[in-house]
């Protein structure tokens, strides 16, 4: 897809965005808006129509200048849309132009601004993209994930979730330990309510991404039964 994260394309009358691993899925599934998915699907069955129009002309006038003529027309509205799409998730959007015959990648506005929107504030251009990136990929598998979850990996996981478990349970009691044994218990006792504060919005926004939940299980209950250690080196 030209380094692009999604692509643009049909499939029969309906249009749909492909992810890097050659997965489709419907545009309603993304945060675009009822106006713009609708313009995408309103796209795409003119696609199917003019594709299925021009198969049938024929001469080099009359009907065939008007199937090239509605290609173009086509081509230059899917133009638009991966725009729209790449605008409105923040991420790179492919789309091949039939007419033309070449692929066209649309960026994010705050990467095509480029020199003509002036330097920007120092780490917020790439903190906005980048956020953009993560949250559009982050629904991209949420919606993989339901409608594909297949066979859930109990073995694997659970050894990932207890070796992580595991060391959280290490770096909790080592932490309180020193930390008791330097200066006071109630130090220890804040110092781990802090590290578990602090990994508590991490652990709830990971808890239901694919591979992520079993280090997200792991280390939940990792800090859960440390926090008995924690207890007992204090007291």
């Amino acid at each position: 897809m030209y380094g692009a994260e999604l692509e643009l394309d049909v499939d029969g009358d309906r249009a749909v965005l492909t992810g890097a691993g050659g997965r489709t899925v419907d545009p309603a599934a993304f945060s675009l808006g009822d106006e713009l998915t609708d313009a995408l699907h309103e796209w795409a069955r003119v696609s199917a129509v003019v594709g299925a129009g021009a198969t049938r002309a024929v001469g080099p006038g009359g009907a065939d200048g008007e199937a090239r003529e509605g290609e173009t027309v086509v081509a230059h509205r899917g133009r638009q849309l991966a725009g729209r799409v790449a605008a409105a998730l923040g991420v790179t959007v492919s789309y091949r132009d039939p007419v033309a015959g070449r692929t066209f990648v649309a960026v994010p506005p705050a990467e095509e601004a480029g020199d003509d929107a002036g330097p920007p504030p120092a780490g917020e251009s790439s903190a906005r993209r980048g956020q953009g990136r993560f949250d559009a990929l982050a629904e991209w598998w949420r919606v993989q994930a339901e409608r594909n979850p297949g066979p859930v990996p109990w073995g694997t996981g659970l050894v990932v979730g207890a070796f992580f478990a595991a060391v959280m349970i290490v770096a909790m009691l080592a932490l309180a330990g020193a930390l008791a044994s330097a200066t006071h218990g109630l130090v220890a006792i804040v110092a781990a309510l802090v590290v578990s504060a602090g990994l508590a919005p991490s652990l709830w926004l990971g808890r239901r991404v694919p591979v992520v939940r079993w280090v997200v299980g792991g280390v939940a209950a990792g800090i859960a039964l440390s926090w008995i250690g924690v207890l007992v080196i204090v007291l």
